[in-house]
């Protein structure tokens, strides 16, 4: 088990320096003139030439590509040129409210992808398995901004249930920052007219970003329940009599789990990468929105920022997916 762990751990080394190394270059061979945006429109060729040597953009490129890796080893991910300050500050600022999203969303697909899956593989072939599987293939077809802009014209313009985009109402003020996370904070203090607020702006993003996730854990689970529900062991706890609640939602659903964990980690990765076009459409203030508005102003630090950060954390979902196998399948553990 120990060489199974230490195996992806050297694997996750390897791949975060592959990350850094490829989002240096492309940062790099994209258009645009950083040292110009810094000096301003009206700066002189002298004035634009000295900023460029004292950001360091005068050396070669496998300098800055060590001064890059340097900084990025200490936590330095530079200044934005645009705000001037750390980029790791405001990362830190914007994170919370991506990670509240992305965690409310995996939620919910996780608990109506899982829970839809059993039902739909226990009745399978009847119309409640004809309506969920052309629902989940629906749900991985839909592009998410196309998604996102319909339910604002129903849900927010047409009805004017839910608010078309933000965190909180302009004249709301956040609850004391705790975890952060509007919904736990404001519920630690108890803010419940906070909480509700911040739940209105939580679900049309959430629910778009859960799509997709949904479908895709659904239809894993739905095939590996049919599968567990086949099997001798199934037909041997019917036998001992075992009630059908019990071997659905013990027996079959553990042994269906397994592809469904390497789905959910996976997707929460994607998920991370899709808040850019989701935070996008709904004016949503996390990292997502905030790399969008970066590359704009051809402000590539913040992107590179963002990038990293996305990338690390789909990394280490995805090496807690490798440490969730083993408790699942006792043929790695033996396996070591």
């Amino acid at each position: 088990m120990l060489i199974y762990v230490a195996r992806r751990l050297l694997l996750l080394v390897i791949m975060l320096l592959g990350l850094a190394t490829i989002t240096f270059a492309i940062t790099n061979i994209a258009p645009g003139d950083p040292a110009r945006l810094i000096a301003g429109p009206n700066a002189t060729e002298s004035m634009v030439e000295t900023v460029r040597q004292q950001n360091g953009l005068d050396r070669p490129l496998i300098e800055q590509y060590v001064v890059y890796m340097t900084g990025l080893v200490q936590g330095d991910l530079g200044r934005s040129i645009v705000s001037t300050r750390p980029v790791v500050d405001e990362l830190l600022r914007y994170f919370p409210a991506t990670l509240e999203l992305v965690v409310v969303a995996m939620g919910l697909g996780i608990l109506f992808g899982v829970g839809f899956g059993i039902m739909s593989a226990v009745v399978r072939d009847s119309w409640f398995d004809h309506v969920v599987r052309i629902g989940s293939i629906s749900g991985v077809a839909l592009p998410a901004f196309w998604f996102g802009i319909l339910l604002q014209l129903l849900f927010a313009v047409q009805m004017g249930w839910l608010p078309i985009s933000g965190r909180l109402n302009l004249v709301t003020l956040p609850p004391d920052p705790i975890t952060h996370f509007l919904l736990i904070d404001s519920l630690l203090q108890g803010r419940f007219d906070v909480f509700t607020q911040a739940l209105s702006y939580i679900i049309m993003p959430a629910v778009v970003l859960s799509f997709p996730c949904l479908a895709s854990i659904l239809r894993v689970n739905r095939a590996e329940m049919i599968e567990a529900l086949q099997s001798d062991f199934v037909l041997a706890a019917k036998a001992n009599g075992l009630s059908a609640w019990r071997i659905v939602t013990v027996y079959a659903l553990k042994n269906a789990m397994l592809p469904t964990v390497s789905i959910v980690g996976l997707r929460f990765g994607w998920m991370l990468g899709s808040t850019i076009l989701v935070e996008t459409v709904f004016d949503w203030p996390g990292i997502g929105l905030y790399a969008v508005e970066s590359a704009l102003y051809s402000d590539f630090k913040p992107v590179i920022g963002a990038t990293l950060l996305i990338g690390f954390i789909f990394m280490i979902i995805n090496f807690m997916v490798d440490l969730a196998y083993i408790w699942l399948d006792p043929r790695l553990r033996e396996s070591g």
